[in-house]
């Protein structure tokens, strides 16, 4: 499964916790990531993946998705991964709560 591979792939590459859903309780600066969406084309998939960075302040939150971006960039070092590529990123702070987060959007080929 590419989720247990990316997960534990972050979980070495970034300097905060990593996770699918979201803490409880939630450390102060954190990324959780899901797939959006995938396909399937002669034995190779390719997903979406929305990455959010959250922080306590909106600079944190920008600062800590360059590390996203630049972590996931480089899992295409992984075998079970064929290319990566950075769809969009952009400011997702959550208006509800008022939490400050950065959302980042990739599109990975893997096996």
């Amino acid at each position: 499964m590419i989720e247990v591979t990316i997960l534990n792939y972050l979980l070495l590459a970034l300097p905060v916790d990593v996770a699918l859903e979201k803490p409880d309780p939630a450390p102060k600066s954190y990324v959780l990531f899901e797939k959006t969406g995938s396909s399937e084309f002669n034995h190779t998939y390719s997903s979406t993946f929305a990455f959010q960075s959250y922080a306590p302040s909106l600079c944190e939150a920008a600062a800590l998705n360059d590390f996203v971006k630049d972590a996931v960039r480089d899992m295409v070092e992984l075998d079970e991964i064929v290319s990566v590529s950075l769809n969009t990123d952009y400011n997702f702070t959550d208006p509800t709560t008022k939490q400050y987060r950065y959302q980042a959007v990739f599109d990975i080929k893997h096996y």
